[in-house]
């Protein structure tokens, strides 16, 4: 017989609040254009992608983490110091250690927050926003706060003309905290990882190294290129459109619920083609509002979902108490899918 006192948590787990920031430049596709040989009607039809926001010097990944965690603390009706742990997914954090996450839990004054980074790419949202639902009903935490953030300006090469129109940066934020009633549905996630090579860096940091700069990627003037992010786009796209209306049907079905009970879909802000496809696939009611953020953001990975939540709550297209499906998807390949109601 275990001697092990049993943990004891919320029965379930919310959002409670939201909160976003997008970086204070607009960037259109005209500035896209300047280095790759495409045309605006060209990204626009491929994407769906108008402008993006790219960050200054000052916008790092901690500053804008900062600013979307403190609207999203209000938003919950908190103060930092009742945040018990905070997660942040991000893939542009640029050192290896200390996670960037004790500087945010730091800076914002929770009282010696638990905080840990997670890299699950564009599902990384999802990811943060399972673990986070797990410390609230295990009683780790009694409220959490997940961060998605990314400077993917930093890791964009703006020469290749597959990828160069698609990435933006920014933060979104939501804290989770405890319930009397299921508000955050069973997730459904997973990796296929023989699908990794799809989506990845051009070289890894260890390759700069090596000495033997001939085996480093250049631009037209012979510089070195610092690591970018580079797809297979028709192959990520296939898979987003085929396989995640897959996992989207069976979170739905894992929250007992079916597409007329929904009132709001929030897929990763990738490309509009993507959303659009998996609208059709799902034949989602024509009254279910759909978050196409990616017009005016880019692809921000982590950031997206919950930027277009915060969004969608700011502009009054949903409104509280909403019944949202969620799904990111991306390098891993990786994916991640609940129900959950908006804050």
């Amino acid at each position: 017989m275990s001697k092990i006192k049993p943990s004891k948590g919320a029965p379930y787990a919310r959002i409670l609040g939201v909160g976003g920031y997008r970086p204070t430049r607009v960037v259109p596709n005209e500035v896209i254009l300047e280095k790759i040989d495409s045309s605006d009607e060209w990204i626009r039809s491929r994407s769906g992608i108008a402008t993006r926001h790219w960050a200054n010097d000052e916008e790092t990944v901690a500053a804008m983490s900062i600013e979307a965690s403190g609207k999203a603390i209000a938003d919950a009706g908190l103060t930092a110091d009742k945040i018990g742990a905070v997660i942040v997914s991000t893939v542009s954090h640029f050192k290896q250690t200390p996670a960037i996450a004790t500087e945010i839990a730091d800076k914002l004054g929770t009282e010696k927050a638990a905080a840990f980074d997670i890299s699950a790419g564009c599902a990384g949202f999802g990811y943060g926003l399972t673990l986070a639902k797990g410390l609230v009903t295990e009683g780790s935490a009694e409220y959490v706060l997940v961060i998605g953030v990314e400077r993917l300006s930093d890791l964009t090469d703006l020469e290749d003309r597959a990828t160069a129109f698609l990435f933006g940066d920014g933060a979104g934020a939501v804290v989770v905290g405890p319930s009397d009633e299921p508000h955050i549905g069973p997730t459904v996630w997973g990796s296929e990882g023989d699908k990794s090579e799809t989506i990845k860096q051009t070289v890894p940091w260890t390759d700069f190294n090596i000495g033997d700069v001939s085996k480093l990627p250049v631009d037209d003037s012979g510089n070195l290129k610092f690591p970018a992010i580079t797809q297979e786009g028709q192959a990520v796209f296939r898979w987003a459109v085929f396989e995640m209306a897959k996992v989207a049907k069976e979170a739905l079905d894992a929250a007992g619920l079916s597409p007329d009970d929904l009132d709001v879909f929030i897929p990763h802000q990738a490309n509009m083609r993507i959303i659009d496809s998996m609208v059709k696939t799902l034949k989602l009611p024509e009254h279910v509002t759909v978050a196409r953020d990616v017009e005016t953001t880019g692809n921000t990975s982590a950031a997206s979902i919950p930027l277009a939540m915060e969004r969608l709550l700011a502009t009054g297209e949903a409104k509280s108490g909403d019944t949202a499906l969620v799904i990111g998807f991306g390098a891993g390949l990786v994916y991640a899918a609940t129900v959950v109601t908006l804050p």
